[in-house]
């Protein structure tokens, strides 16, 4: 392979790979003051986009969002681009339109 060509990616086991939209972790309080990424707050969950799973993850597919404890993640650059790597496991709610209205709550 030639240097500088991009090589494809195959997910493997149960790993997802993740993308937080827009300033990662930056949020606002009610009144509008903006938090940002560094700051600490105690067992808060985040949400990201999935990007690409392995073949043995059963209930997630990419383009899901996903709600993940930020401590239990590994950080990975990818083409220049920032993604999160984690087990299905850790993963602890999906929204998605394809999911049927089993248990749960519209996010």
């Amino acid at each position: 392979m030639a240097k500088g060509q991009k090589q494809p990616i195959t997910m493997l086991a149960d790993r997802v790979l993740v993308q937080v939209p827009g300033a990662e972790g930056e949020r606002k309080s009610r009144a509008g003051i903006l938090i940002p990424a560094t700051a600490q707050v105690s067992k808060r969950l985040a949400w990201a986009e999935v990007v690409a799973v392995g073949p043995h993850v059963r209930t997630i597919k990419p383009g899901d969002l996903v709600l993940f404890n930020p401590e239990d993640r590994y950080e990975v650059e990818v083409q220049g681009e920032e993604y999160l790597l984690m087990r299905e496991r850790d993963l602890h709610a999906v929204a998605s339109d394809r999911l049927d209205a089993e248990t749960g709550l519209y996010l």
